[in-house]
């Protein structure tokens, strides 16, 4: 039986979709009670930089971040394909990469803090 690399693709889409799941919902109440003008305290800007300058902020903001991107990237690949795009090795490619690089300029950005 011939191994596969799926796991190595799925895992971290898998974990991504998780992740927008709960994440997605949250920001979008966030948001809206925000432009209501009703910020809870806890979400002052203050209390935000203080979570993303701690070290334990950095990676889960990192983890969110990378495996949101990755996730999204893996979905736009099936689109593309669904939508008749065979070039499955270039989109693949171009859009992985994309989640890479997106992975690593956050991390990057988060370091700067």
């Amino acid at each position: 039986m011939t191994k596969s690399h799926k796991p190595v693709v799925w895992f971290p889409f898998a974990a991504g979709g998780t992740v927008i799941a709960f994440c997605i919902p949250v920001i979008v109440v966030l948001t809206f009670l925000a432009a209501l003008g009703h910020m809870p305290a806890g979400l002052s800007y203050e209390r935000l930089h203080a979570f993303a300058a701690n070290g334990v902020g950095k990676l889960v903001l990192f983890g969110v971040i990378s495996l949101s991107l990755w996730s999204s990237a893996h979905r736009l690949r099936c689109t593309c394909y669904d939508f008749g795009l065979r070039a499955d090795t270039l989109v693949a490619t171009v859009l992985y990469v994309a989640a890479i690089l997106g992975g690593i300029a956050a991390a990057l950005f988060l370091l700067r803090i």
